[in-house]
């Protein structure tokens, strides 16, 4: 100290103090500083802390420029302000001049100190540079400046000493300086004022552009290190619910445009070092321009080619090249705030000194308080800011990674895509991009947990010496067996994700296929299916359980086991050492330090290890290859050999069997396919119809626009084209009207032609047509071809390849290709190949017949198919209702969040599935831990407070006895409560997630054109594995924060009871911040889960539709899109995590008081208080702030998390479908024997606001008569035969069969005794012969009986697994023609007397129609069959034929009479040329 003085006693011309003069600052009642330390120190440190802080902040600002501020008020202030200190301080130094020149004249008699000259001076130019600062910062865009507060927050502190100083000890008054420097901290109090105020926001800021801009930009710096500036949304989520519209737009570098293309192209950087492919980067050529030769990154590629193959590109290194430089900030933040963390014992070991010194001045005490109250609050800044930084890394992280997948889904190719399933993308988009969002929080605590270790150590070494080493030898034995546990929590980690994987897939299967289940009444085989998937992973799950319980054993017990230990070896090694307070309790605040690094490192290596699992699947994804770039230079694999050229503006037709190639062929020239070899070139842009059509959940209108802009007259004509005028007619908002997912609420015919209409709005030169006209009615298709495709129609003049089996529209094509097994083996314009006498010519001759084209029958009769509206096959809509607003065209109700707090029935039911008495005896173990925890402390205290007797502590065995013992009985209760609580979680999870199962595939179809599958996919996915993991996992948490913070009241109201004046108002406090925060959070979480929903649905729809949008060239619009609503979900997830931070800090300081306060009436009531319980109090009250964070944190956890239970309830309530079986059956076995049909009456609607579908409709139909059912596209055909399965329940009438009425029966007794081909072919993934016989009801002879009888056995037994052949997910891996014939074989095999026949040829060429229908005429010749007709030459040859109009039936006689009376269904036969 004495070196010190003498340095500054130099520049203060003093003679240097005594060094018992530092007495005058630390060892009296009244404190103060020398002079000369005022004058020097205390003046230099403001201006060191600017002009090393300048250049930084100088560089930072220059590369960071938001535009610049206009000059302001608040600006001129702070402006004027400083140029009025610089003055203040240059009078200063001007009036020492004018003393020195007084002095040196001899008027004076004082000598100078050179520090009046130099403070002064160093003090103008800070000020200067203070005030140059302010303006460069208004010239870059900062409205609030951290720097310059902290600047003149420091120049006041300094400044204050001073002033107090001049107040208490008014020495020789220099009226000068003295008026000088009041005025100078006047001026530094304004200036602090200023700057603690924000500026108006800079010009032409990014922010200004958004409607409802994020208020922290232009927050204050105070607000933003305190998080006020989310208070006013905080607030309104008190008043009422916040929704959708109160949240603010998310900061421009958080958003998906700015965040995904910064990992891309790191992602790209790597893969272009291993030669892999790249993601799909909108910066290369566009569609059409392709062909020059191969993009740059192929080119580099090739170049590149390594000897070092195995090299993985690291997803790790990408991530921390785009993430890691902000990421680092919080690494600075976490060391200081592991630094402050031990700022804590080492003040409770000098207010224990204090006590203990009855001599010490009592302002130290007081001195102490403050001191220890102000790092505890500077702390909680600092923590809480790291926290926002790993949050929000987080966050961009989750965008970054959605983003790429997205982009790797739209350029996958499809033999990569068949390899991942759509649940198992989705997951990682869901799951896996969460536990890269959990791990951020945590990643730096291995470094910090050992830095803290070592800190912790080093302090409790000079507290108890080497006995610290048995402690540590106990933490080293803990690590080893961790690293087990943790290893084994990897494998079953892995094993769980590939069940939930497994289950979700299914799920989805499920759900997309869920009408063919009910049909076939196979939603008992599924559940089990699904039910097994669930146990196995609950197996996996009580295995990690058990290993959790044993984690949490060795982790809480740890501190405990180190306390003992350490406290043993030191009372044992020598009798001298005694354990009194301050070593006892300091020891203990720093073993209390040691737990959290301890409790969180394996908490980190668990999450560290699912996240590498997860960066494993999210690098093998992005890993895919992809369809090659030069995709017009491409070879089809399905064709052995093709080579043809198509001239510009021609129609060419592709005719063939079922799987000769046809769509193969289209395939290849969009370039979806792998190339072998050879080349393809297309000119010009593509449009593409999918023999499937893929439909968006969106308007009609834009499904038909498809992002390109709108055209109403060119709109109006392909609309008039496609023949979509009548169905515009009969939707309830016309081109308004929403369309479900995959198009529920359109018919088969009604998607084809919107497909097409879709094609034919982008208006492209190269058409690709899919066989369009299958799925729709002879009539329409006729139109359809005169209109768009042939050779008058809209389309006349672009190149048109059309894959067809309609025969009639032959002729008018300019040339025509057939194709066998992938080759082309004729080709030429019609007449051309007749002439040749082929294989076309035979085939021809053998349909002609049923197909002749009457040339008369040009257009005759659309005109009058105009008349003959109806309703929509399955949203049955009112006839001509003209209500064309939005409201009306809605059908898909959007996930709702709901509101309020979560009610207690809903804690009720999770209590109820864990079971009630396991429940309580949780509780109960719980509370028996915590007794245990707190009396062992009191038991310390008692023993700190023994008298030392000769030096020794007399009874030392018995209290370290039963300090032992109670240890051992905290052990046992954390272990069993660990294991009830985790068992008890997987017991809930098994019984919630069958009840909703069970409810989901109970509910009606009605319920499923409702609720989006995405909503249904994140019940079974998301919520279940919060259900699973995450809440029995925070319900412990919670309970143990609670007990935590009622033992630390009730330690500290017994040491201090004078607190019990401050806990009501400051737990009123905690109260109101906590119902607040809650309120807010709650309904923050709901809007995010809302919100999630629908990335995952565009996911999903995006993977079905990719060729689609790939050949239309519309990914742009799509990652747009999915962007747009990724952004969406994380503006309610931003307010969330702020709103944490905002919680965390008011209740951090509501801790910081109870410390405070603790210590403050630990001071004033020092001589009545033992130095044992001052100890064991403060101890408590320093844990006590991070037991009230988290027990906010936990309780608004659980609300937000129990909302899954609440979610997964939900859907008890909803309408269910009739019974499945009734107890007593009162049919008859082998029912319906002679299959006669006896309606009376019938009608259905499909809504309750809704007009009937079909009306009065009375026939009778005779056991083995075959009925054809005829009429235009929404007749009520399909309405007519979901009554008879009573998918939908008839309002009106009857139906009997055998003179059963079906009404009375259970679903599944009608459903499995009468079968059904319906129109589109489902299958699932899963063997061939399960998708035939899911029940396992028939022997292998029958199955392949029935494979024979529908033409597959061939193609079957050549298959490599036969029966067992994989079909992957919707049968993808088999054709379309494929899996009707697969349906055929499902009818085959079950046999009933009545047969329903849905459309189900539209898909197959003629050959393969005739197949169908000879199999059908012999194998059912003794069964009624129901057939739903397009192409009338399938019913030319029955018995009757049911015509119906508007949902009536309008005609019902046998074909011939019905042509001779020359109605409807004339009209319709001479449409077809059938007459």
């Amino acid at each position: 100290m004495l070196n010190e003085l003498l340095c500054l006693s130099v520049i203060c011309h003093l003679i240097p103090p005594p060094p018992q003069d530092w007495n005058r600052t630390w060892h009296v009642g009244n404190p103060d500083l020398t002079q000369c330390f005022q004058n020097t120190v205390l003046v230099w440190v403001p201006c060191l802390y600017l002009w090393v802080c300048a250049p930084i902040y100088f560089l930072y600002l220059k590369s960071h420029d938001r535009g610049y501020i206009c000059m302001t008020h608040l600006n001129r202030a702070k402006t004027a302000v400083g140029f009025l200190l610089w003055i203040v301080c240059w009078a200063d130094v001007f009036y020492s001049f004018w003393e020195r020149s007084q002095h040196d004249s001899g008027a004076s008699s004082s000598t100078q100190a050179p520090v009046n000259l130099v403070s002064p001076t160093m003090l103008g130019i800070t000020m200067l540079l203070a005030t140059l600062l302010t303006q460069y910062e208004r010239l870059k865009g900062v409205q609030s400046s951290g720097v310059m507060l902290n600047f003149w927050l420091v120049a006041v502190l300094c400044a204050t000493v001073t002033f107090r100083s001049k107040i208490i000890q008014p020495l020789t008054v220099c009226v000068f300086r003295y008026t000088t420097f009041y005025i100078y901290y006047t001026l530094l109090l304004i200036s602090l004022l200023l700057s603690a105020l924000s500026d108006q926001p800079p010009l032409f800021s990014e922010a200004s552009k958004d409607a409802n801009p994020c208020p922290e930009i232009g927050a204050s710096f105070l607000s933003r290190i305190s998080f006020w500036w989310i208070t006013g949304l905080i607030v309104t989520g008190y008043k009422r619910p916040l929704e959708q519209k109160d949240l603010w737009c998310l900061n421009s570098e958080d958003r998906s445009q700015r965040v995904v293309p910064q990992l891309v192209r790191r992602w790209n950087n790597e893969c272009l070092k291993v030669k892999r492919s790249t993601l799909y980067s909108p910066k290369k050529a566009p569609r059409g321009e392709r062909k020059e030769g191969v993009p740059v990154e192929e080119s580099e590629i090739l170049i590149m080619k390594t000897p070092q193959k195995t090299r993985e590109p690291s997803l790790f290194w990408a991530l921390c090249l785009t993430f890691g430089p902000y990421f680092l900030i919080s690494s600075l933040y976490k060391i200081i705030q592991d630094i402050l963390m031990f700022v804590g014992p080492n003040i409770l070991r000098l207010l224990i000194q204090f006590v203990n010194d009855s001599s010490a001045p009592s302002w130290q005490g007081y001195f102490y308080t403050a001191l220890l109250f102000v790092c505890t609050c500077f702390q909680t800044l600092i923590l809480q800011k790291y926290f926002h930084v790993c949050f929000v890394t987080g966050m961009r992280l989750r965008t970054a990674i959605v983003g790429a997948v997205y982009r790797k889904a739209l350029v996958i190719s499809n033999a990569a895509r068949r390899t991942s399933t759509v649940g198992e993308i989705v997951n990682l988009m869901s799951v896996d991009a969460q536990r890269f969002m959990d791990l951020i929080t945590y990643i730096n605590m291995i470094w910090s947990a050992p830095l803290q270790v070592i800190l912790a150590l080093y302090f409790l070494w000079q507290n108890l010496g080497p006995s610290v080493l048995a402690g540590v030898a106990v933490m080293v034995l803990m690590v080893p067996i961790n690293g087990v546990i943790a290893m084994k929590t990897k494998t079953y980690q892995v094993a769980q994700m590939k069940s939930k994987d497994n289950r979700i897939k299914l799920m989805n299967e499920v759900l997309n296929g869920i009408k063919v289940l009910k049909l076939y009444a196979w939603e008992l085989a599924f559940k089990d299916k699904v039910s097994a998937i669930r146990e196995s992973e609950l197996r996996v799950l009580k295995k990690a359980a058990y290993l959790g319980a044993i984690s949490t054993f060795t982790w809480v017990c740890a501190p405990f086991l180190v306390a003992l230990s350490t406290f043993t070896v030191y009372v044992m090694i020598d009798e001298r050492n005694v354990l009194d307070a301050q070593k006892a309790f300091v020891s203990l605040a720093l073993f209390n330090i040691l737990r959290f690094p301890l409790n969180m490192l394996p908490m980190v290596i668990s999450s560290m290890v699912q996240a590498s699992v997860s960066m494993k699947r999210l690098c093998v994804f992005l890993s895919h290859e992809e369809l090659q770039e030069d995709s017009v230079e491409r070879m089809a694999v399905a064709g052995c050999e093709l080579s043809v050229r198509i001239p510009d503006g021609s129609l060419v037709a592709v005719v063939g069997h079922v799987g000769s190639g046809k769509s193969s062929l289209l395939s290849a020239l969009l370039g979806e396919m792998e190339k072998l070899e050879g080349s393809v070139s297309v000119k010009g842009s593509v449009a593409y119809v999918p023999q499937q059509a893929w439909i968006q959940n969106a308007t009609l209108k834009d499904n038909i626009v498809f992002g390109q802009e709108r055209k109403e007259s060119w709109y109006h004509r392909v609309v008039e084209a496609c023949a979509l005028l009548p169905d515009l007619e009969i939707l309830p908002a016309g081109d308004g009207t929403e369309i479900g997912e995959k198009g529920v609420n359109l018919s088969g015919g009604q998607k084809q032609r919107v497909s097409l209409a879709r094609a034919v709005y982008c208006d492209c030169a190269v058409y690709l047509l899919d066989d369009p006209l299958s799925a729709v009615d002879a009539h329409v298709g006729k139109h359809i071809f005169e209109k768009v495709v042939g050779p008058q129609g809209v389309l006349k003049d672009r190149t048109r390849v059309l894959v067809t089996h309609g025969l009639s529209f032959l002729p008018q094509a300019d040339l025509i290709l057939v194709m066998v097994e992938g080759e082309i083996t004729e080709r030429g314009s019609y007449l051309e190949l007749m002439a040749r006498d082929g294989a076309f010519a035979e085939f021809l001759r053998t349909y002609a017949n049923k197909e002749q084209e009457d040339d008369e029958s040009g257009d005759i009769c659309y005109l009058h198919h105009h008349h003959q509206l109806a309703t929509v096959r399955t949203e049955g809509e009112v006839l001509g209702k003209k209500a064309k607003n939005a409201e009306v065209g809605r059908i898909t109700e959007a996930d709702k969040a709901n509101t309020g707090r979560v009610k207690l029935s809903v804690f009720w039911e999770y209590m109820k599935a864990i079971g009630v008495v396991l429940s309580c005896v949780s509780i109960f173990l719980f509370f028996s831990h915590h007794f245990a925890s707190l009396f062992s402390n009191y038991w310390l205290s008692l023993w700190t407070d023994d008298p030392v007797v000769n030096g020794t502590q007399p009874s030392r065995e018995m209290r370290l006895g039963v300090y032992g013992a109670l240890g051992a009985s905290q052990g046992i209760a954390v272990f069993c409560y660990s294991i009830s609580v985790s068992i008890g979680g997987i017991l809930a999870s098994r019984y919630l997630h069958q009840s909703m199962l069970y409810n989901v595939l109970r509910s009606p179809m009605s319920f499923f054109e409702r609720t989006p599958s995405g909503n249904l996919v994140n019940r079974f996915s998301k919520e279940t594995d919060t259900i699973d993991s995450i809440i029995p996992s925070i319900i412990k948490m919670f309970m143990g924060s609670m007990f935590n913070v009622v033992g630390s009241c009730v330690v500290i109201l017994i040491a201090t009871p004078l607190v019990a004046i401050i806990i009501p108002p400051l737990g009123i406090l905690y109260f109101f911040v906590q119902r607040f925060y809650v309120a807010s959070s709650r309904q923050l979480k709901r809007l995010e889960s809302v919100s999630r929903s629908p990335v995952y649905t565009h996911f999903n729809e995006t993977l079905l539709g990719a060729s689609v949008i790939r050949a239309f060239g519309e990914q742009e619009r799509f990652i747009r899109e999915s962007d747009g609503r990724v952004d969406h979900n994380q503006k309610a997830y931003y307010p969330s995590i702020v709103a944490n931070r905002w919680l965390a800090v008011r209740l951090e300081f509501v801790g910081n008081c109870i410390v405070m306060f603790a210590a403050l009436f630990a001071v004033m009531a020092r001589e009545s208080l033992s130095p044992g319980i001052m100890g064991l109090s403060i101890s408590y009250a320093l844990q006590l702030t991070a037991s009230l964070t988290w027990l906010v944190r936990m309780s608004s956890d659980l609300e937000t998390n129990i909302v899954a239970v609440e979610r997964v309830k939900e859907y008890e309530d909803t309408e269910k479908e009739a019974d499945w079986r009734h107890d007593q059956s009162s049919l008859p076995p082998g029912w319906p024997t002679a299959g006669n049909i006896d309606i009376r009456g019938f009608g259905l609607r499909y809504r309750e606001d809704q007009e009937l579908a079909v009306r009065n409709i009375t026939v009778a139909i005779h056991g083995g008569e075959k009925v054809g059912i005829v009429g235009r596209t929404g007749a009520g055909k399909s309405s007519l035969t979901l009554g008879l399965f009573r998918i939908i329940e008839a309002c009106e009438g009857e139906i009997h069969i055998d003179g059963v009425n079906i009404a009375t029966l259970g679903l599944h007794e009608l459903r499995s005794r009468i079968t059904i081909i319906p129109q589109d072919p489902v299958l699932f993934s899963g063997s061939l012969r399960m998708n035939l016989d899911p029940f396992d009801g028939y022997s292998d002879e029958e199955v392949w009986r029935a494979l024979e009888l529908s033409h597959l056995k061939s193609f079957v037994s050549g298959l490599p697994d036969k029966l067992n052949h994989e079909c992957s997910e919707g049968g993808e891996n088999l054709s379309l023609g494929q899996r009707q014939l697969v349906c055929l074989a499902r009818a085959l095999l079950r046999k009933t007397k009545i047969l329903v026949l849905d459309e189900a040829t539209a898909a197959v060429d003629l050959e393969t129609d005739n197949l169908i229908q000879s199999t059908i005429r012999t194998q059912f010749d003794d069964c009624t069959v129901l057939t739903i007709a397009h192409r009338l030459n399938t019913i030319m040859d029955y018995t009757r034929v049911l015509v119906l109009d508007k949902g009536e039936m309008a005609e019902f006689d046998s074909p011939s009479t019905l042509i001779t009376k020359r109605g409807i269904f004339y009209k319709m036969a001479k449409d077809s040329g059938l007459v």
